[in-house]
């Protein structure tokens, strides 16, 4: 495969690959920061995922290219793609294809962050089951947990200085400071937040369950193939339409976590957490102490 790109190369190489990517891992305030790094970078437009380099690595570089717009004033291209930290395919094609990327990686306490790409998943549909029973059936909620593990796999391939480690915690307490030091590291020019921008990051707590689970799972089918197939103007519009609202959402509440699972799934990721704490010589306590229901 690397052959291939490489003969493609001369094709497309008056377009630009990206000079950083945020690799995540999925709800550590990417959103936010996609939100906010949108008009100071060239991002994939319409579409904040492309997923690339997990999923439609086989569609080639003409494909992945055409997701980011004209760039005349010679912004500095990335891209944010919280799918690809978990993932081995993600972290070697991006070597093969970008050995020199800057890569940013955002970690959060892994309890409340498991819990929260859960309850996404819930809202969009993607899964049935009680969070006992998904940490049982979808490896993602675990997979994307484990810090160490995975960061230890993008500094078996990556030189230090291309990998940035920053917290959740920082963003949420001091959101300029954290800016910053993204934009510091990814070669982007430092700005000010406006008052706007800092607003709180995208949060599940006031989504819920989906109104009826089959056609809000249908509808994620559809949108995943119009965005293969670069149709990504289509979803895009119907995400603006009211026709969203009725699709994501607008169901029961969710129900509460029994802390006996919250303090299962600390359990289960603490060795994580303490080879992690060791690793990048931060104080994680915090994300030790017994969690609240």
């Amino acid at each position: 495969m690397v052959g291939v790109f490489g003969a493609r190369r001369a094709a497309v190489r008056t377009r630009e690959l990206p000079a950083f990517i945020v690799l995540g891992p999925p709800r550590t305030g990417t959103t936010w920061l996609n939100d906010v790094l949108h008009s100071r970078a060239i991002l994939p437009a319409i579409t904040k995922e492309t997923r690339f380099f997990d999923v439609h690595f086989d569609r080639g570089l003409d494909w992945y290219l055409d997701h980011f717009p004209a760039n005349p004033d010679k912004r500095v291209v990335g891209e944010i793609a919280p799918t690809y930290f978990a993932s081995s395919l993600a972290c070697t094609r991006i070597y093969s294809v970008m050995p020199h990327a800057r890569l940013v990686i955002i970690f959060r306490n892994p309890v409340q962050r498991l819990v929260s790409l859960y309850r996404l998943k819930r809202a969009y549909g993607l899964t049935p089951w009680s969070l006992d029973e998904s940490i049982e059936r979808d490896p993602e909620l675990l997979a994307s947990s484990q810090y160490a593990t995975h960061l230890k796999m993008w500094q078996s391939l990556f030189p230090a200085e291309q990998l940035s480690v920053n917290f959740f915690e920082d963003l949420i307490a001091e959101p300029q400071g954290f800016i910053e030091r993204i934009c510091g590291f990814a070669g982007i020019a430092r700005f000010q937040l406006k008052e706007t921008e800092r607003k709180e990051v995208f949060s599940t707590t006031k989504m819920t369950e989906p109104r009826v689970y089959r056609a809000t799972r249908a509808a994620l089918a559809v949108a995943d193939w119009c965005k293969a197939r670069k149709l990504d103007k289509i979803v895009h519009h119907v995400k603006q339409s009211r026709a969203f609202n009725l699709l994501i959402g607008g169901g029961a509440p969710f129900e509460a976590i029994p802390r006996e699972s919250l303090l299962k799934i600390q359990e289960m990721l603490l060795p994580e957490t303490e080879d992690l704490e060791a690793m990048v010589g931060r104080d994680l306590s915090a994300w030790k102490m017994p969690p609240a229901a």
